[in-house]
């Protein structure tokens, strides 16, 4: 993956940064207000915030920042409509399983994947100041901690799929009843 990293920001860069910091700020407020997240989540609106401000302060980098804010934010959506099936009764559906494989799949390739490799050449690139790409890598490192957390949910997810499954098709029957149901 190649882009122009370090170069100055465009109208549609700033713009873009514009709202999407507007978007974190009220985010950040609200999480804070309601004490609904934990220190990863804050940790992560609080770099994101940082991060663009640097970037509008300095002037150039809104192309890493930009791509840094996408890869992470994506799957968003997803986070989104968990909670409106939660909300509205329908999570435990096929609908809900969809949902849920696409954000671990889309977490996975886009946020670990792509961010990898912007990480990657962010760091590499000699036009980005260092302390963009510090931030950079400390944003991957939040997206780490979050794909051992996501990791752990799926890994829960398909164990409790496994034994439902092994209950419903019998395999808790005991072997001595040979598969028939024995009389009390």
């Amino acid at each position: 993956m190649s882009f122009l990293s370090g170069t100055p920001n465009t109208p549609l860069q700033v713009r873009v940064l514009c709202l999407t910091l507007g978007y974190f700020i009220f985010d950040l407020s609200w999480c804070m207000y309601f004490k609904t997240e934990g220190d990863l989540m804050l940790s992560h609106h609080t770099l994101s915030i940082c991060g663009m401000v640097l970037v509008l302060g300095l002037g150039k980098s809104a192309t890493e920042i930009n791509a840094i804010v996408f890869v992470s934010e994506i799957t968003n959506p997803l986070l989104q409509a968990r909670w409106f099936l939660r909300e509205t009764g329908h999570y435990h559906s096929f609908i809900g399983e969809m949902v849920d494989f696409s954000f671990v799949a889309l977490f996975l390739v886009l946020r670990i994947g792509v961010g990898g490799q912007i990480m990657y050449s962010v760091i590499l690139s000699s036009s980005p100041i260092w302390l963009i790409k510090a931030g950079g890598l400390a944003m991957y490192i939040v997206s780490l901690g979050f794909m051992i957390a996501i990791c752990s949910f799926a890994r829960r997810k398909v164990l409790k799929k496994y034994h439902a499954w092994r209950s419903a098709s019998g395999g808790d029957v005991p072997l001595k009843t040979n598969g028939h149901l024995t009389s009390h």
